[in-house]
């Protein structure tokens, strides 16, 4: 039996009607920007692999971390014991983050982190005996998988079955220079209750809803507001975190900083599962009593897994090289030359860019939606082309790993170029 058939025996795949569902791709190795199938077959992989494999897979000093912390301490119980590279990675969190982020709380995906900074809210006003219970989010946002982070995203789509089971979330639309002065208005309406605990966002991209992206000017505006009103701001960096918005953080384009800051992906190139709640010194002082009941009390059996903490660590080191500050310095203007020839196409819209990331809609007379019968096509298109490339419906995107060559991303432009020629 070959491994499809096994696989199609056992596993349950994300994402995935199964019903309609093609064969999976089965990769059997990984290096640099490639992915190799059974069959020997190269794929460039266009989306870091669920954009978190943001130096390429297999980079060596990453597999010497992995390595060397294996032979030292694998793992151990992280409640009332610590260890040398979970306080390292902190520290460098923290120093990389804004003044006022100074205490990291672990656990290991980005949904978990989301779920951890909501958490933290809520308590943060029980603590005081002040409590809030009210939330603010943009629509369209996607925060995770889930309770609480589904609460907070887009309602329907994926979530419709659970609905009944969330907490009640208020939405502001999401920001354009059109609409601005009444999403300003709407929120100074909603945080002026004194009512709302947090407002969460996932700042200037919309990763799940199709890259859509917003200007650091009018999200500095709605912290401001929620600010002036006691209500904390999460920023869930999970996607936009370690450079693709073409600095380190989205929150480094922002005056106005978050009380909270949910990271994962690029956190580990994609190669250890690990997330990060960062907050501030005021809300951790706020679970400093002698009851303890006001400690928080929450915990994974991974958190602060130390050969996941290594990884992370070795991540930062890449960060600081003056080669990665380089390609994506390059990945930034091949994506705007890359914009230049989109805007020239028909059936091309709303094209955008946010540092390495670039996108579009396709045209497809459907309307956007992430159900659009474009997606496989496309999909199966860039398969052949040997890329591995998922549309967001007819949402096209590209935020490879910032090791690709100007070879290999001359070759996902051109396949989409001609993809787009071709319809």
């Amino acid at each position: 039996m070959s491994l499809i058939e096994r696989d199609k025996e056992v596993v349950w795949h994300p994402f995935t009607q199964h019903k309609t569902a093609g064969d999976h791709l089965e990769i059997v190795k990984a290096s640099g920007v490639l992915l190799f199938d059974a069959d020997g077959k190269e794929y460039i992989d266009a989306n870091s692999s669920w954009w978190v494999n943001v130096h390429g897979h297999a980079h060596p000093h990453i597999g010497k971390a992995i390595s060397d912390q294996f032979n030292t301490v694998d793992h151990v119980v992280f409640a009332g014991v610590t260890h040398s590279k979970a306080v390292e990675i902190a520290e460098r969190i923290v120093e990389k983050s804004p003044d006022n982020l100074k205490k990291v709380f672990f656990s290991d995906n980005g949904s978990t982190a989301v779920e951890v900074g909501l958490k933290v809210a809520f308590q943060y006003f029980h603590n005081q005996d002040k409590p809030r219970k009210k939330v603010v989010a943009l629509n369209g946002a996607y925060h995770g998988d889930t309770f609480g982070a589904m609460s907070v995203g887009q309602r329907g789509y994926f979530n419709a079955p659970f609905e009944s089971f969330f907490f009640d979330v208020d939405y502001l639309d999401f920001p354009t220079s059109e609409n601005r002065e009444a999403i300003l208005s709407h929120a100074r309406e909603l945080f002026s209750s004194k009512e709302v605990a947090v407002f969460i966002v996932e700042p200037l991209v919309q990763g799940a809803a199709g890259m859509r992206m917003y200007s650091p000017e009018i999200l500095d505006e709605l912290t401001a507001i929620a600010h002036e009103f006691g209500s904390l701001v999460i920023f869930d960096e999970v996607m936009t975190g370690f450079g693709r918005t073409g600095k380190l953080f989205a929150m480094d384009h922002c005056k106005n900083k978050p009380d909270i800051v949910a990271l994962s992906k690029g956190l580990t190139a994609g190669v250890m599962a690990m997330g990060l709640t960062v907050a501030s010194q005021e809300i951790y002082d706020a679970f400093l009593s002698e009851e303890k009941t006001k400690a928080f009390l929450h915990g994974h059996s991974f958190t602060a897994n130390p050969i996941s903490c290594a990884v992370a660590c070795a991540s930062l080191d890449i960060f600081e090289e003056k080669e990665t500050i380089e390609n994506i310095a390059s990945l930034v203007n091949w994506g705007t030359e890359f914009i230049d020839e989109l805007k020239t196409l028909h059936n091309v819209r709303n094209t955008r860019q946010s540092g390495t990331i670039v996108a579009f809609e396709l045209e497809t007379g459907e309307g956007d939606t992430y159900f659009s019968d474009i997606r496989e096509r496309a999909y199966d298109y860039f398969l052949e082309q040997g890329i591995l490339l998922r549309p967001l419906g007819n949402t096209l995107f590209v935020n490879p790993p910032y090791s690709i060559s100007k070879v290999e991303y001359t070759k996902i432009k051109e396949a989409i170029l001609s993809f787009l020629q071709s319809i």
